[in-house]
C-alpha cells in the first residue's frame, strides 16, 4: 500500500461508518461500463462540499488491487450489478488530491517534478523487479508496467482545478499543468479510467483545450451522473422519516438544484440539518459570503438588475457556452452567472437555458451580500415585506397600494420603470418574506390562463391563499375580473379555505392625473 499508488480503502470506510451514509455506489456501475473504452476519461465538476472527495475515495476503495473491499461493498447497490465481481480490486489506482500537492510547492515546475517523483517512489516499491529504461520518467515506467505485466491503471485526480485558484492570472503556469495532464493521460494504453473532480469544468485555452479526450459532467449538464451529484428527493425523504424531520422544510432550505429534471439537494447541509435537528445555513457557512459578494457587486454587464430579479425569485436567461471555465475571464453577465452556477450559488435549467437561486439557504447568502453597498432600495422593499403581507391578509388596500408604489419608485434606477415585467419583479421583492410561509408561483396555470402570482400556504401554515393579478394602464377592478373570468383559483388544486384575490394596477400614462400611481383591490372567496 502506498501514498499515491494503491492507497487502500481506509478513507471510504470512514464515510460508510458515518452515522449518515447515502449509497452512491451506482456511480461505480457507470465507471465499470466505460473502463477501457473511448469514454474512459471523465471530468466531474460540482460545488465544494458536494461529495467530490467521497466519490473519489469510493472509486479508490473499489478498484485498488492491493486491498480487499468485497465486505465493505457487500449490501450496497453496486453489489447487485453484474459487473461487481469482474472489476473489484483488480487495478492499480493512482489517487492524487491536488490541494495536497499544490500546498507543498511554489511553482508549476516544482509541482510537476514533485508529483512525478512521489508517484515513482510508490511504483518502485511495488515493482522492484521491473526492468525499466528510465526510472525517472513516469510515463515511461507506467507504459512498461502495462506492456510487461499487462496491468492497467485507474487515475483519480481530486480537486484537479485548484491550480487555477493558486495561479489565477498566470496563464503560462496553467498551460504547463494542462500539458502535463495531456502527456500523462491522453492516448496512453495504461489508462483504464481517468476520473477527475473539481469545481470548474476543464479550462478552455484554444489549442490547450487539449484535454479534449475528457467527457465533462458539470453543473450545467451532469448528464448520466445527475443522481450522484447530491442527495435526491427520494433519499432525503427517507432520511427525514428516519430522523423525524419535516421533508417540506428540508426541501425549502436545501433543494432546488435542477440537473436536467433531477432535483438535487445540498448533501452537506442535509447531513448537518439532520444531525443537529434544525434548519440553518450550513453549506454557506463553510466559506465567507465575500466569495459571492465579489461577483454580484461587479459594476458591469447590468448585473445589478439581473441579481435583483434573481432575488425576487425570477429565472434569468443565460448562455453558459462562452464561459472560459476560470474565475477571472469574465467578459459578460453570462460568464458571471455561469460561474455562480459552478460555485453552487445558482442552478441552471438546461431545457429553458435560465438560472435561478436554488433554495432558502442560498437566498439568505444573496441577502447578506447586498445589505450594504448601493442596494438600499432592494433591501428596503425586503425589510418592509412583513408589513406588506400583513396588510394584504388584513385586506388593507390603501396600504398595499402605497407600499408597492414606494417600492416601485425606489427601484426605478435598477429596473426599467415603465415595464410590466419590472412591476412583477418589484411585487415579488415586496412580498419577499412571504416565502417563509408560502410556496410562491409565477405564471401559474389555472383555469383558462396563467395567474401572475399565486401564494399557496406551506404545510402547517394557517393563512389564506393569495392570487395576484397585475395590470398596466388599466384598473385594479379589471385585474379582479380577470382572476374570476379565467378561473385562476383552479390552479390551487387541493387547497381548501380562504383565498384573497388581489388586483394591482399601475398607471403609466403620463397624461393622466394618476400618472405613476398604483391602486389595489382585495376580495375574499372561499374554496370548499
Amino acid at each position: 500500500m502506498g501514498i499515491y499508488l494503491n492507497p487502500g480503502n481506509d478513507e471510504y470506510k470512514k464515510a460508510v461508518n458515518s452515522e449518515i451514509y447515502v449509497d452512491k455506489t451506482g456511480l461505480i456501475a457507470f465507471t465499470n461500463r466505460i473502463l477501457n473504452t473511448e469514454q474512459r476519461n471523465i471530468c466531474v465538476s460540482r460545488p465544494r462540499r458536494f461529495g467530490k472527495s467521497m466519490a473519489a475515495n469510493m472509486l479508490v476503495a473499489y478498484y485498488d488491487k492491493n486491498c480487499d473491499s468485497k465486505e465493505l461493498f457487500c449490501g450496497l447497490n453496486i453489489a447487485d450489478d453484474e459487473s461487481f465481481e469482474r472489476h473489484i480490486n483488480k487495478y492499480n489506482v493512482i489517487h492524487i488530491n491536488m490541494i495536497d500537492i499544490i500546498s507543498r510547492v511554489s511553482s508549476m515546475d516544482e509541482m510537476i517534478d514533485y508529483l512525478q517523483r512521489r508517484i515513482l517512489w510508490d511504483i518502485k516499491k511495488e515493482y522492484a523487479d521491473l526492468d525499466c529504461f528510465d526510472w525517472n520518467d513516469l510515463v515511461e515506467v507506467m507504459s512498461t508496467i502495462y506492456s510487461e505485466k499487462k496491468q492497467s491503471f485507474i487515475i483519480i485526480i481530486d480537486e484537479w482545478d485548484c491550480i487555477f485558484r493558486k495561479f489565477p492570472d498566470d496563464y503560462d503556469e496553467q498551460k504547463k499543468y494542462l500539458d502535463f495532464l495531456r502527456f500523462f493521460i491522453k492516448g496512453k494504453s495504461y489508462v483504464a479510467l481517468a476520473y477527475m473532480t473539481g469545481i470548474l469544468p476543464i479550462k478552455k485555452y484554444g489549442e490547450h483545450s487539449a484535454l479534449n479526450m475528457f467527457d465533462e459532467y458539470s453543473m450545467t449538464n451532469q448528464r448520466e451522473l445527475a443522481e450522484f451529484t447530491g442527495f435526491t428527493g427520494e433519499e432525503v425523504q427517507k432520511l427525514c422519516v428516519q430522523y423525524d424531520m419535516s421533508f417540506d422544510n428540508m426541501k425549502q432550505w436545501y433543494d432546488g438544484y435542477d440537473l436536467k429534471g433531477v432535483q438535487v439537494y445540498n448533501p452537506r447541509s442535509v447531513v448537518m440539518s439532520l444531525l443537529g435537528h434544525d434548519f440553518d445555513s450550513y453549506w454557506t457557512k463553510t466559506e465567507t459570503y465575500e466569495a459571492l459578494k465579489k461577483y454580484i457587486q461587479l459594476d458591469m454587464y447590468n448585473l445589478k438588475e439581473l441579481v435583483t430579479r434573481l432575488i425576487a425569485g425570477e429565472s434569468v436567461p443565460v448562455n453558459p457556452n462562452k464561459f472560459q471555465n476560470d474565475m477571472t475571464t469574465l467578459e459578460s453577465a453570462d460568464d458571471v452567472l455561469t460561474l455562480l452556477v459552478h460555485l453552487g450559488y445558482l442552478t441552471y435549467d438546461f431545457y429553458n437555458e435560465t438560472v435561478s437561486i436554488p433554495n432558502q439557504e442560498v437566498q439568505k447568502e444573496f441577502i447578506n451580500c447586498i445589505e450594504d453597498g448601493g442596494w438600499e432600495p432592494v433591501m428596503d422593499a425586503i425589510r418592509s415585506s412583513d408589513k406588506l403581507l400583513d396588510a394584504t391578509l388584513n385586506g388593507d388596500e390603501k396600504i398595499v397600494a402605497s407600499m408597492i408604489e414606494h417600492a416601485h419608485q425606489e427601484n426605478a434606477s435598477i429596473l426599467k420603470y415603465n415595464d410590466e415585467n419590472a412591476l412583477a419583479c418589484v411585487v415579488s421583492l415586496a412580498y419577499y418574506s412571504a416565502k417563509k410561509d408560502y410556496l410562491i408561483y409565477r405564471e401559474l396555470a389555472g383555469g383558462k390562463g396563467y395567474a401572475d402570482m399565486v401564494f399557496v400556504p406551506r404545510n402547517g401554515v394557517n393563512k389564506s391563499a393569495i392570487v395576484v393579478e397585475l395590470k398596466y394602464n388599466k384598473t385594479a377592478d379589471a385585474a379582479i375580473e380577470q382572476i374570476k373570468d379565467r378561473q385562476y383559483v383552479e390552479g390551487l388544486k387541493a387547497y381548501k379555505g380562504e383565498v384573497l384575490l388581489v388586483g394591482i394596477n399601475y398607471n403609466a400614462d403620463s397624461d393622466s392625473v394618476n400618472y405613476k400611481k398604483h391602486e389595489c383591490i382585495i376580495e375574499k372567496i372561499r374554496i370548499q
